[in-house]
């Protein structure tokens, strides 16, 4: 059903590419993720080129589409590191892939960029249209910040598509939790810290200033 769904799925003109590599990412995601995931990140793809649209971007949806599909994956224990943000996995698992399919390096460098900023709020926006617009799907289908400048046929259709599950939010951040929990030290400085509070509430985030104050300098 997935499938039928996104082979026909256009919206507003924004469909998936159908190319080799768009199909190779499609296959790839979908046989690594979980549905949740694989559901979320198409919606991320469709929320963030709508975005593109509406702020008169260009941008190379192949790229939108391969960030957006991999900005996750790190989440899965097939692609988790010990010791690296999950963003960094995703990115570099991405990197990996988009090399083996002879994708330019410096295409490849904003897809890696789009996934490894993904959650840091502030600064994607002001960069190339890849990095910028992944984000943009990211927080529209997590947080909802952009909620209202998508109308209501728009929202319907993308998950009449790629199905939000009933409790959907709590899903999500047990999905980030999941992926994560091994490994609390790498959110430090991140959204991902509050995550790993909600669910252990022992939990002590890292906290800044006091790495300055217990650092070696004398002053």
């Amino acid at each position: 059903m997935i499938d039928t769904l996104r082979s026909g799925t256009n919206i507003n003109g924004i469909v998936v590419p159908d190319s080799s590599l768009g199909r190779a990412i499609t296959e790839f995601i979908r046989d690594t993720e979980s549905d949740l995931l694989f559901n979320h990140s198409s919606r991320v793809y469709f929320f963030g080129a709508l975005a593109g649209q509406q702020r008169e971007l260009t941008f190379n949806p192949e790229l939108l589409y391969a960030a957006a599909m991999f900005h996750d994956i790190g989440l899965m224990p097939s692609h988790s590191s010990e010791t690296l943000r999950f963003e960094v996995d995703g990115a570099n698992a991405a990197r990996d892939f988009l090399k083996s399919h002879d994708v330019d390096p410096s295409d490849i460098e904003k897809v890696w960029t789009g996934i490894a900023l993904h959650t840091t709020p502030g600064v994607p926006e002001f960069m190339h249209p890849v990095i910028a617009l992944t984000t943009a799907g990211v927080e529209m289908d997590v947080l909802g910040l952009t909620y209202d400048q998508y109308p209501d046929t728009v929202r319907e259709a993308i998950v009449a598509a790629f199905p939000r599950t009933p409790h959907f939010k709590e899903d999500i951040i047990q999905a980030f939790y999941d992926g994560i929990r091994h490994k609390p030290d790498t959110t430090f400085g991140n959204v991902k810290a509050d995550v790993i509070a909600d669910k252990e509430p022992h939990f002590h985030k890292g906290n800044f200033c006091s790495i300055i104050r217990t650092s070696r300098w004398s002053t």
